[in-house]
């Protein structure tokens, strides 16, 4: 199987872009890289539940394509969506909090506070952090879907496939998965409480097995 969507992402996220982010939030290089490696498997794993809905996936693929394709279908540069974000311009593209909305389905909070809790950043900046990257990993995702080659097998099924993969991949990643279990299924049985995530705390912050 070829590397995660997570992996791949944080790849092109080292070196300026990530100091970008650190330099936003006041973060240490490694601060920076432990929360960035735990939020974009948060906003991932909500995007792979999403999208097991067919629905869910419909309405992706069509914001994908509306709002973050970039012209000439070569995708976008992540480094200019950053900057875009970082400056305030760039519209629904860029609207870090609208997205949010959409990912986590009124949850942001929950993302947010679980987050904080999880990577030490408390709330505010685990907050802010996921408003900057959810147009970024979105973004990232037009580009693995509709860019080059890709464009004209590219379905709403087929981005399913994808994140429903990195969804289960999450998921057997024991730290993260708490915490994705914990901020999406609070109204579910499972009945994990945020609490829950100070203790996975740790194994998080201790970077991958």
């Amino acid at each position: 199987m070829s590397a995660s969507l997570t992996d791949d992402l944080l790849n092109q996220l080292q070196g300026q872009p990530l100091a970008q982010l650190g330099s936003q939030l006041g973060l240490s290089g490694p601060q920076t890289q432990s929360a960035v490696g735990a939020a974009l498997p948060l906003l991932l794993g909500a995007l792979g539940r999403n999208a097991s809905q067919p629905q869910g996936a419909e309405a992706l693929f069509g914001a994908l394509q509306r709002d973050h394709a970039g012209g000439g279908g070569s995708g976008l540069d992540l480094g200019s969506v950053l900057g875009a974000v970082l400056g305030g311009g760039g519209g629904r593209q860029t609207d870090g909090a609208g997205i949010l909305g959409h990912i986590f389905g009124g949850r942001e909070e929950a993302a947010a506070q679980g987050l904080g809790q999880s990577t030490g950043l408390g709330g505010n900046q685990a907050s802010a952090l996921l408003k900057m990257l959810a147009p970024i990993v979105l973004s990232y995702l037009a580009q693995r879907m509709l860019s080059g080659g890709n464009q004209a097998a590219a379905s709403p099924q087929q981005l399913g496939q994808v994140l429903g993969q990195e969804h289960q991949r999450i998921q057997q990643q024991d730290a993260t998965s708490g915490l994705l279990g914990a901020v999406l299924d609070q109204d579910g049985d499972g009945q994990l409480g945020l609490g829950d995530l100070l203790k996975i705390g740790g194994s998080l912050l201790g970077g991958k097995r």
